[in-house]
């Protein structure tokens, strides 16, 4: 069985107004034990599934670029020295200009790392600092300049729409700029306030001026008809890709293939079984050390629950998703299960059906999470 790996670092420079991923600053001097901790969990979880070949890993954060070359090249050596990996395997990286430099780049192409994610989010030196990023817009394109130095081919884009104080112009000059970049992917997200997140606190206090509806939708559309016009095809609601270069372990995710997590709040999924690692950096640490299970919440999941996940995330993907081999996993009838869905949908035009394939609508893919919620059990 082939399966993906996410390993997780759970140190910022800064977090961002907006973030509400499982990452914190200042905890440099948690680094190594947290190096040493990563590379004994995943000694451990590779010696359980020596029988499987890994053939994507992502290392995503956080900022991974935050841990030295030293200390990526030594969680990379864990990793080959652990698991059996595929030789064609997709390893993926995630960097914020600003943390990188050419010898680190070096260092990871060295390490055997062959795709970057770079967290550029906009071209625009003013939304930069309004949504609290520490780097300039002059550092995100010299990140994938110096990139492409190193050797990388394979170079995503992050950018952001629906910023406070942000223009239609200025995602269209965002977006134009990373096509002039000639990166390969590019991941296009809209705004949303998380709770818990210093925006939560700025809209509750009436501080946070954001486009509104209009405006935000007008983002929505220039951005799904001016990427493929600058040669990024949609695959998935938010990612476009040239071709070849679509995210092989994200699409892990949406096709509800098995992957492993590790590290502090890392996910995993394998035999039906989804697990989550303790999400508290130090409490990791400790557990690692002593011995003891990294994982705090483990859960079997009922074939209702299985099923909605299935079909949703399958959703995601502009391909959509085959009734047959929905039919082959769950060893049932898709239509017996949600014709009813599939009708109310249908009707409102959210999504198509083919004889075999079912997959979301162009207003579809706009309000995926209509969709998404029809199918919860």
């Amino acid at each position: 069985m082939k399966i993906g790996l996410y390993i997780h670092i759970p140190f910022c420079q800064k977090k961002c107004l907006y973030c509400d991923f499982p990452s914190h600053a200042g905890l440099t001097n948690l680094y190594q034990p947290y190096v040493a901790a990563l590379c004994r969990e995943i000694s451990g979880i590779g010696g359980v599934l020596s029988d499987n070949s890994v053939d994507t890993i992502y290392i995503g954060g956080g900022t991974p670029t935050m841990l030295s070359a030293q200390y990526l090249s030594q969680i990379l050596q864990q990793v080959h020295g652990s698991f059996s990996i595929d030789k064609t395997a997709e390893i993926s990286i995630e960097a914020n200009p600003g943390t990188i430099d050419l010898d680190k780049l070096l260092a990871l192409r060295a390490a055997g790392v062959n795709r970057i994610s770079f967290g550029v989010q906009t071209f625009n030196d003013s939304l930069l600092s309004s949504i609290g990023r520490i780097h300039s817009a002059a550092q995100g394109i010299e990140s994938v300049k110096m990139a492409k130095s190193a050797g990388f081919v394979n170079i995503n884009i992050d950018l952001m729409y629906g910023l406070p104080g942000q223009t239609i112009q200025q995602l269209r000059d965002s977006i134009e700029m990373a096509a002039e970049l000639e990166v390969t992917h590019i991941s296009a997200y809209g705004l949303k306030v998380e709770e818990g997140t210093p925006f939560a606190m700025m809209q509750q206090q009436g501080i946070l001026q954001l486009p509104d509806e209009d405006v935000d939708e007008a983002m929505y559309d220039l951005t799904t008809h001016l990427l493929p016009a600058q040669g990024f095809a949609r695959y998935e609601i938010s990612n476009f890709a040239q071709a070849g270069y679509e995210c092989r372990h994200n699409l892990k995710y949406w096709h509800f293939q098995p992957y492993i997590g590790v590290g502090a709040a890392a996910h995993s999924f394998l035999h039906n079984e989804r697990r989550a690692n303790r999400s508290d950096v130090a409490t990791y640490i400790k557990n690692i050390e002593q011995g003891l299970s990294s994982v705090a919440v483990a859960e079997n999941l009922e074939i209702s629950s299985a099923m909605a996940e299935y079909v949703f995330l399958a959703l995601r993907t502009v391909p959509g998703m085959s009734v047959r081999e929905f039919n082959d996993y769950f060893n049932g009838d898709f239509f017996t299960y949600y014709g009813e869905t599939i009708a109310m949908l249908t009707g409102k035009g959210l999504i198509v059906t083919t004889e075999n394939k079912i997959f979301l609508s162009e207003i579809g893919m706009k309000f995926g999470n209509v969709v998404f919620r029809a199918f919860l059990p």
